[in-house]
């Protein structure tokens, strides 16, 4: 602890894996850099699986008020978009590199997965974002 009485320990070290903050950044449309974030607090990354992360944030989108933009989406790929303290892509929307750090296995926990208290991880349709990849042109800056 500093002499000031902050504590020097990252945010993402002081939160256990059973009692984390992730952010998810639903992404409606890459071209038109649209989405909006839901945070999901006292997440269990030890216990909680990639699958059970899926459903709850779709749940989440069907009930809670002001996803309905959203409700008609096919939502199937989580990717970390960033760790607490990490370094951040250029890209607003979703970050076009390091196609490894999509969770592909629905069995595995958040916390295989590398996931943290802090962590922001996107989830999108997976063909938008293939397409996306091919041709990544910003349509609101024309």
């Amino acid at each position: 602890m500093a002499s000031d009485g902050i504590s020097d320990t990252p945010t993402n070290l002081v939160a256990p894996k059973t009692d984390a903050t992730l952010t998810i950044r639903v992404i409606k449309s890459f071209e038109y850099r649209t989405e909006k974030s839901l945070v999901l607090h006292h997440v269990n990354l030890e216990t909680t699986t990639v699958g059970q992360l899926k459903e709850t944030v779709r749940q989440a989108v069907q009930t809670q008020p002001g996803w309905k933009p959203y409700r008609n989406m096919t939502l199937d790929t989580i990717k970390l978009y960033t760790k607490a303290h990490g370094a951040k892509t250029t890209n607003l929307i979703i970050n076009l590199d390091h196609d490894e750090w999509i969770f592909e296995d629905e069995s595995k926990t958040l916390a295989d997965m590398g996931l943290e208290n802090e962590s922001e991880v996107s989830f999108f349709n997976r063909q938008s974002y293939e397409e996306f990849k091919k041709h990544p042109d910003i349509k609101w800056e024309s």
